[in-house]
């Protein structure tokens, strides 16, 4: 029986597992302390994307985060959150050289951060990767179907599943993953038919990004999410806020009551000579 999602304790691999086929697991992305802290009593699932590279680091691509990049917000989103299962993306680089390179840097991710596991792109061609992370002890999430690592190579964001061959190929990928050990996987940039069909396929849940509402749960980029992606928001994304409005007035008000000196006023200035003007 799984763990009550409601406990005063984190949720495992082992619970996102189990919950197959059940209540829909929600997930965001995160990468500093103070969304951690929002995030973590709405989510089931933070994943510490690699998507920070070109979020909060100006990267044109996921190409742009490192090993150290990933263990550095790791760490603040392990100390933000208290409930939510984190999971700390492997960067493109780290894993590909062979099973051992890519035990060796989850085994790093997990010591560094205390996160609860690790997720890697890939599919047939990372099974082994896969096996030799679990076989450290260390849960993965695998991530099949538009693979960002991969995009310039594949020449661009190219929605999968498009053709029999395509379609093939996910599932082999779908099942290397399930038999490699992971215990769920991400699909994203998939036709709906299509990741429906992974998700009926495999016996481990599925985490839908741009695919179908028929996989186990669902991630957004929380950037995204919230309105706060500055270039083109992908279609699969719905924005449940403005901040990015929010913020630009915020500026906006700020700077022409500077230029007026109409801030700070008198309730932002210390004018007592005994200091006892309150902070």
């Amino acid at each position: 029986m799984s763990r009550d999602p409601s406990a005063d304790s984190r949720i495992s691999a082992e619970d996102i597992r189990r919950r197959k086929g059940g209540v829909p697991i929600v997930c965001l992305t995160a990468y500093t302390y103070p969304v951690a802290r929002l995030l973590d009593p709405h989510v089931d699932l933070l994943l510490v994307g690699d998507s920070v590279a070109m979020v909060l680091h100006g990267h044109a691509t996921t190409l742009g985060a490192s090993l150290e990049m990933m263990i550095a917000h790791g760490q603040a989103v392990m100390r933000g959150s208290a409930r939510a299962c984190v999971v700390v993306d492997m960067p493109a680089g780290s894993y590909e050289a062979s099973p051992a390179q890519a035990a060796a840097a989850a085994k790093r991710i997990v010591e560094e951060t205390g996160c609860q596991a690790v997720k890697l792109e890939g599919g047939v061609d990372t099974a082994s990767r896969i096996a030799a992370i679990v076989a450290e002890g260390i849960p993965v999430m695998g991530h099949i179907g538009l693979q960002p690592q991969s995009v310039e190579k594949d020449g661009g964001y190219r929605i999968k599943g498009r053709t029999e061959d395509n379609i093939a190929a996910l599932l082999s990928d779908a099942e290397a993953v399930e038999e490699a050990g992971a215990f769920s996987v991400v699909i994203e940039g998939t036709m709906e038919v299509v990741a429906a069909k992974l998700t009926r396929h495999i016996s481990i849940p599925t985490i839908g990004i741009g695919a179908s509402a028929d996989c186990d749960g669902q991630i957004l980029v929380i950037d995204d999410m919230v309105g706060m992606t500055v270039d083109r928001v992908p279609k699969f994304v719905k924005e449940y806020a403005d901040l990015r409005g929010v913020m630009a007035d915020a500026a906006a008000r700020y700077a022409a009551e500077v230029r007026s000196r109409a801030f700070p006023g008198p309730e932002h200035v210390f004018t007592t000579a005994s200091g006892k003007d309150k902070t």
